[in-house]
């Protein structure tokens, strides 16, 4: 008879704590996921985003440019005139 008021005071203890972590499971009904910005990217794709170029430095043969939108900034290594390689600054 004394595990019955043991096993009550456990489970009631276990749904407290469910109902604390319950509000980190996932993404409320009715809004949009917010995905992190990705660690490489090309110009194009941070340009579709809305990025905006700030600056642009000659690096040897090549140049670097960085891009902002926001609080978050890219540096993008510009390798021809088509291809580019963008890593996130902050």
């Amino acid at each position: 008879m004394q595990a019955l008021p043991l096993a009550t005071a456990f489970l009631l203890s276990a749904s407290a704590a469910f109902a604390q972590d319950a509000g980190k499971l996932g993404t409320p009904l009715g809004h949009e996921e917010a995905q992190p910005p990705a660690e490489q990217s090309s110009m194009g794709e941070l340009l579709s985003k809305g990025y905006q170029i700030k600056a642009a430095v000659p690096n040897g043969g090549k140049f670097v440019v960085f891009m902002q939108k926001d609080q978050s900034a890219y540096a993008c290594e510009m390798q021809s005139l088509t291809a580019s390689r963008c890593g996130t600054l902050n």
